[in-house]
């Protein structure tokens, strides 16, 4: 995309620090905050003002909080639940007992690509940041869109999926599912808003809460609820495809992992929220994935191996809490989901805290209308309250404006979320993959791969790609069409709006380059 041929006037970039210099003539362009309450704390203001921000969220997350974050939002027993349904009828076991390991390691690739970019520009704009400073200002205002496109509706998707858990488990009749998201989304905007470090402890919690749900829903349904040998895991065949295609019904399938594997960025969006984020961001994003991929196997195999009748599951309206109840009872079966709901609540807790910072980083150097608005943090709380309100309303009119549209709202959202993530991780990716080749990024973070990282990189991108094609394919047409429009939304907006006004970050990958020359780092 072009650079815009004029800087932003003075009414967009409110908010935004005055100068654009670079950080070679400006090492710390902007005030670094005194007192600082960790020992960390002034290195890591430091590194920031480098990139051309001042220290103004609370640096109040450590490494497991970090890790917490993006394992929360990944949320095995949310995606895994709420798309069981879409697997199982479109590949049958199969589909999940193969399904799951391909997509792991897929994403693990994007994960540790994306892991080397956290290390080396750890601010809270994360992918948009990353693709402004390797590729322009023009491609880093697509990538916030996609992103807070994707991050809203993964919100709506996450937050509408524990309404609907939520009204299923209580027997409420599903027209429920609207008010219980209101009630949802406002504890999640209100928890946001008054505490970051509640916000932190919260997602310490949903940790360990995933963790031993699936202890307790996997333990059980092996020693109680199996039905099935081990080699059921790869029977192959079974399809709810209308036309029978099973190729087509086990790619379909894929899109229990993809969707299950999104928001892992989360650990980069509160980078400015953590200790030496330089190295535990991109652990958390790396960690968060492989800890899920093995989590998430134990609990998609405890699951089928306890089908007793395969079409009958499959055809049932809510085959995991039909599993969970023909296994262990009525009432058991009710309250053993209600583990899984309870995560839900917790993973869209950490998606409105991923999407508020997103929104935040982006409009703090102007992107949106309003963005002196949107880019305040409360002087006492430490937090982007306009953000975060944006960050909630804005998911749940996504959901009230596609219920006239769709029968099907939750994989509507699902869809733009996977496709909408998946594209904006793609972008920064492959942008870094350009700059490394012509010599405009040479100096990597902490955590890199070393001779690794374009290779590794370049698979990521096949990988996200890959993703848009599956996510997309028969009978997904909707995926597609939302996706497509979605694109073409932001690029009139793009030419209309930002073209000549939009002038990205404070600083350009030539002057943090200069910035590590002159200090003899690498």
């Amino acid at each position: 995309m072009a650079t815009p041929s004029n800087r932003p006037d003075a009414a967009l970039t409110q908010g935004s620090t005055s100068a654009l210099q670079d950080t070679a003539s400006r090492p710390h362009a902007v005030p670094i905050p005194p007192g600082a309450d960790h020992p960390r704390d002034d290195a890591d203001a430091h590194m920031l003002s480098r990139l051309g921000y001042a220290q103004e969220l609370l640096r109040a997350m450590g490494g497991f909080s970090s890790f917490a974050i993006s394992f929360s939002i990944i949320s095995i027993l949310t995606g895994i639940m709420t798309t069981y349904a879409v697997a199982l009828g479109g590949g049958g076991p199969a589909a999940l007992g193969y399904g799951w390991p391909i997509v792991s390691v897929g994403t693990l690739i994007v994960a540790m690509a994306m892991g080397e970019l956290a290390s080396a520009f750890p601010t809270a704009g994360a992918l948009y940041h990353w693709s402004a400073l390797l590729g322009g200002p023009g491609w880093g205002w697509f990538t916030a869109m996609m992103n807070l496109a994707g991050q809203c509706a993964i919100v709506a998707a996450i937050d509408l999926g524990c309404a609907q858990a939520i009204a299923g488990t209580l027997r409420l009749p599903s027209s429920m599912s609207v008010p219980l998201l209101f009630v949802v989304l406002l504890s999640h905007g209100l928890i946001n808003a008054f505490s970051v470090k509640l916000v932190a402890w919260l997602n310490s919690f949903s940790a360990t809460v995933h963790i031993v749900g699936v202890i307790i829903i996997v333990g059980a349904l092996l020693l109680w609820g199996r039905a099935q040998p081990v080699s059921f895991l790869g029977q192959t065949g079974f399809t709810l495809r209308e036309d029978g295609n099973y190729t087509l019904g086990f790619l379909n399938a894929l899109v229990l992992g993809m969707w299950t594997f999104t928001g892992y960025d989360a650990s980069a969006h509160v980078s400015e929220e953590t200790h030496d984020p330089a190295r535990r961001a991109p652990w958390g994003i790396v960690s968060s994935v492989a800890v899920s991929a093995v989590a998430g196997y134990a609990l998609i195999a405890g699951l089928t191996l306890a089908i007793v009748d395969l079409p009958a599951t499959a055809n049932d309206k809510e085959p995991p809490l039909y599993v969970l109840r023909h296994a262990f009872g009525e009432t058991t079966g009710d309250l053993t989901m209600g583990l899984a709901v309870v995560a839900m609540w917790f993973c869209g807790l950490s998606s409105v805290t991923s999407a508020s910072r997103m929104l935040f980083a982006f409009c703090r150097d102007g992107g949106l209308p309003g963005s002196a608005t949107l880019r305040r943090v409360s002087p006492s709380h430490k937090t982007p309250l306009f953000a975060i309100l944006a960050s909630t309303l804005g998911p749940f009119l996504l959901v009230l404006l596609t219920l006239p549209f769709s029968d099907k709202v939750f994989l509507a959202v699902a869809s733009l979320a996977t496709t909408g993530l998946y594209l904006s991780y793609a972008m920064p990716i492959a942008l870094g993959i350009h700059a490394r080749a012509t010599g405009k990024w040479r100096h990597r973070g902490p955590w890199n791969l070393g001779g690794l990282g374009i290779p590794m990189a370049a698979c990521a991108v096949v990988w996200s790609l890959a993703v848009l094609v599956i996510c997309c394919l028969p009978p997904n047409w909707n995926a597609a069409v939302m996706l497509a429009s979605v694109v073409v939304v932001i690029l009139a907006l793009y030419f209309a709006f930002a073209r000549t006004r939009f002038a990205g970050p404070q600083v350009s990958i030539v002057g943090i380059e200069a910035s590590f020359d002159a200090r003899g780092q690498s």
